[in-house]
């Protein structure tokens, strides 16, 4: 059986609570994909292993197959893990060049902590398989 994929994000932010919140129960399988904090031990010792440039930013990780994303490219690549009425906006997503993709991201990112509360509790740990 295939080790399942994982998606760093921040356990302190109201949108990546959110986020996960929306994605989880909408996976095709369960077991594909766990939800980590970027700040627990677990997140730091993945993030540990990714090239040197990736480690220090701030941003949203997946590690699909091994392989680590971030930014928009691991938001976008988060539709393919999703049932097939989400999978479906995977082809329009991707057609946004990178650059304007990782902008709005940016923008997104920088001003989430305004427009999202920060949860009581981390609950990604609740969420994982």
């Amino acid at each position: 059986m295939r080790e399942a994929d994982v998606l760093l994000m921040d356990g302190d932010c109201g949108l990546c609570t959110r986020s996960a919140v929306f994605l989880h129960p909408r996976l095709k399988d369960k077991q594909s994909m766990r939800f980590v904090a970027i700040e627990s031990d677990e997140g730091q010792a993945i993030i540990s292993t990714f090239p040197e440039k990736m480690q220090h930013v701030d941003s949203v990780y997946l590690v699909r197959d091994g392989r680590p994303y971030m930014r928009s490219a691991a938001a976008i690549r988060c539709l393919l893990y999703l049932k097939l009425h989400y999978l479906i906006l995977f082809p329009f997503a991707w057609i946004v060049p990178l650059p304007l993709r990782d902008v709005v991201y940016r923008i997104i990112a920088k001003n989430r902590l305004k427009f999202f509360a920060k949860p009581e509790v981390c609950i990604f740990p609740s969420l994982s398989p």
